[in-house]
């Protein structure tokens, strides 16, 4: 299948367009109801955090225009905030996707157009015009074109290897912004650097008569033994030990090996994003011989992508392992420890806690931190912005040339060329006119005591 320029511009068919708000109420069915306000209230904050949580909202617009009928593997929520610093296993802090939650085979350019829409979002909130908006989402669009058309080119082994290094996007840009910048971005490096296991039990946790125990610091960080308070802490820790055990069968078995040698201390309920508020995400410590060898795992409950019903069927029963086949495919180097569980859901009300019979929730593992980094996006210049997107297109393209539709997604940019630029850019600033307008209609639903929002603090 073909694709014009004009309709890779296509706008969304807002005929019978169904209400963004009632779409995300929708998700919320499956969420933890106390933390359902916290990421309305999230999401109310600006037009940028909106977009960040109604990935589901856009995967249903999108899905109103054409498309290319080339089917990759997506990240399906490409957005500017997903892509960060984190270490290789070679201990090397690469640039990459770094969320892989909507991961799903779709149409490839629905990554680009989730990306650039960003860039004109996130560029007309910190001050931009609209003309400045459209050349930030442009030129990534077009570092996107061109790097999948390079890829090409190469063997399918030199694509799967190719990266970026942290000491590349130094080297890159860091001489086309002024020294403010880049000493800031040289801060993000070495703190990224030092974001491990061992930063996390200085930061997480204290220390008693009793030993170490994650702190307490509600509703962003909960002890398990104060979320099920109606269970004896030996119960708790064996429930946990139970889905370690579990998630321990789902990675190879060298690595199967080396988690052997870690006992669970403790686990907790975290709070964690902007779309993922209200999803059950744990954090959980382990220790080695002795607790100077810490390992943190988190435990992120995954939902079905909201791009599933909109394509093909995923081939992944258990969606925490639809997730991490996602990201070991689009990234240049995984976390070691990926891997996958199921387990019984439990439910909150003013009763306690107790097991939904008929529930059961998928997880994906990682580790905690691990290097982990990114930009504040926020406060960025539109020149900076602009450089920034720039380097998302490119590994976004990256990741996209890992997969065996390289060659057609090439084949089908090198015949759109620039046209393919203007047209995303073109879709993106007209899509963050939509993206405001829904902004808005969230605040309204908010201000008439429609939906309910509470800051996590509160």
């Amino acid at each position: 299948m073909t694709i014009t320029a004009d309709e890779i511009g296509a706008w969304p068919n807002l005929t019978g367009r169904g209400d963004p708000v009632a779409l995300l109420q929708e998700q919320d069915a499956t969420r933890l109801r106390d933390l359902i306000p916290v990421r309305h209230e999230r999401m109310a904050v600006s037009p940028f955090t909106f977009y960040r949580g109604a990935a589901a909202v856009m995967a249903a617009d999108l899905a109103s225009t054409p498309n290319s009928g080339i089917t990759t593997q997506l990240c399906g929520d490409a957005h500017l905030s997903n892509f960060g610093l984190f270490l290789s296993p070679e201990r090397h802090l690469v640039f990459d996707l770094n969320d892989f939650d909507e991961t799903h085979p779709g149409p490839f350019e629905w990554d680009v157009k989730r990306l650039a829409a960003s860039m004109t979002v996130a560029a007309q909130g910190n001050g931009s015009t609209d003309k400045e908006a459209h050349r930030a989402a442009r030129r990534a669009a077009r570092a996107y074109r061109k790097t999948i058309i390079e890829s090409n080119g190469k063997s399918a082994l030199r694509c799967w290897y190719d990266r970026v290094d942290s000491e590349e996007v130094l080297r890159d840009i860091g001489d086309k912004l002024d020294t403010v910048a880049t000493e800031r971005m040289a801060k993000v490096l070495r703190k990224s650097r030092h974001r491990n296991s061992e930063q996390a039990l200085s930061k997480l946790c204290v220390t008693d008569e009793s030993g170490v125990h994650i702190r307490s610091d509600p509703p962003l960080l909960i002890p398990a033994r104060e979320v099920f308070p109606g269970f004896s802490a030996q119960d708790v820790n064996e429930v946990f030990q139970g889905l370690f055990e579990s998630y321990r069968k789902s990675v190879p078995a060298h690595l199967a090996a080396l988690l052997e040698q870690y006992t669970f201390v403790e686990a907790a309920r975290k709070v964690v994003g902007v779309g993922s508020v209200g999803t059950r995400c744990w954090i959980a410590l382990f220790a080695g011989r002795e607790l100077g060898d810490p390992l943190f795992l988190q435990l992120k409950e995954a939902s079905r992508s909201v791009l599933a019903p909109y394509t093909a069927p995923s081939r992944f029963r258990n969606q925490g392992h639809r997730v991490v086949f996602g990201q070991q495919l689009m990234q240049a180097s995984s976390d070691i420890l990926l891997g996958w569980l199921s387990t019984p859901t439990f439910t909150s009300d003013e009763r306690g806690t107790a097991q939904d019979p008929a529930g059961i929730s998928d997880f994906y593992v990682r580790q905690l931190r691990d290097g982990k980094g990114s930009v504040v996006i926020e406060d960025m210049p539109v020149d900076r912005l602009t450089l920034y997107g720039e380097l998302c297109g490119t590994v976004l393209a990256q990741a996209h040339a890992r997969g065996s539709a390289r060659a057609p997604i090439a084949r089908c940019l090198d015949g759109l060329g620039k046209s393919f630029d203007r047209a995303v850019a073109d879709w993106s600033v007209h899509y963050s006119a939509i993206n405001a307008a829904d902004h808005s209609r969230l605040v309204a639903a908010i201000a008439a005591g429609d939906v309910e929002a509470v800051p996590l603090e509160a």
